[in-house]
């Protein structure tokens, strides 16, 4: 059964960068597409950024282009979220997921299984 643990959240400031990291055990990673979600107070579950199994493709939410970049890093079985020039709105508890077969349509559905998720808190 694969594992996914996020690392990496804390608190910064407005405009600040964090790097989250999920690191996955078991299953096979190199052949699996990964996606990060987040969920702010209050708020649905929603996609962040996604990449595929051979990292050649890679989604993202349109509030967060140019700013995140999803990487993998197959030796480590790691995804990377590089989070720059954070804003407030960006503040809520980040997953990453195991992404099925039809990871690319972005929705919750299309993940399993799921990582507990890590807090990032933007101050303004």
């Amino acid at each position: 059964q694969m594992q996914l643990v996020e690392s990496g959240g804390g608190l910064v400031q407005t405009g600040g960068s964090l790097r989250l990291s999920c690191a996955v055990s078991g299953g096979t990673f190199s052949s699996t597409a990964i996606g990060w979600f987040r969920q702010a107070p209050g708020k649905e579950l929603e996609f962040v950024a996604a990449i595929s199994r051979t990292g050649a493709t890679t989604n993202y939410r349109d509030s967060v282009k140019e700013r995140f970049t999803i990487s993998r890093d197959d030796a480590a079985n790691t995804v990377y979220l590089q989070m720059d020039t954070l804003k407030p709105q960006d503040t809520a508890v980040y997953f990453c997921a195991a992404g099925l077969i039809t990871w690319y349509l972005a929705r919750p559905s299309d993940f399993d299984p799921w990582g507990r998720g890590t807090q990032v808190t933007v101050s303004s």
